[in-house]
């Protein structure tokens, strides 16, 4: 549980750094967009009340709380999950990437009523209109991970 706590605030820490520096020293809110490696690396400033692709804001009120408890249960869950029937090393890790980014998606929505995203990726001709964040990333690649590698007690 400890490997799974170090990387939960591992990836918490550096989720709230970057968007720190992004909406209060960057003032990206107010700037809106910066293009740093085009289009490949850009940032875009968008505040998602919702869900990924922004789906489910049109109610941002109830949603904020609805969202804030169904993130603040999926890191219970697999928190009980990892101490009742621990993975493999992997499995710890992947756990504590989704639970670092689900916590710190938590914290935007008590402190800003939204979720700060803005990393944008471009390539091949193909233009996403999306933004993301650190915190999304580490969800993703956590889920993924215990989808696909669950790991096991016994794996070396």
């Amino acid at each position: 549980m400890r490997l799974v706590a170090l990387v939960s605030l591992i990836v918490f820490v550096v989720d709230q750094i970057s968007k720190w520096m992004v909406v209060h020293v960057m003032d990206l809110a107010r700037v809106g967009a910066i293009d740093l490696f085009p289009p490949y690396l850009n940032f875009r400033m968008a505040w998602n009340t919702g869900i990924n692709f922004g789906l489910l804001s049109g109610h941002a009120d109830w949603t904020r709380w609805v969202l804030i408890s169904v993130a603040l249960g999926i890191v219970l869950f697999v928190l009980v999950w990892m101490r009742r029937d621990p993975p493999g090393r992997m499995g710890l890790v992947f756990g504590g990437l989704l639970i670092g980014g689900a916590l710190g998606n938590v914290v935007d929505r008590l402190l800003y009523g939204a979720v700060a995203d803005f990393l944008n990726m471009s390539c091949c001709g193909i233009s996403n209109p999306y933004a993301f964040n650190v915190a999304d990333i580490s969800v993703f690649i956590g889920a993924i991970g215990l989808a696909l590698f669950p790991g096991s007690k016994n794996a070396p």
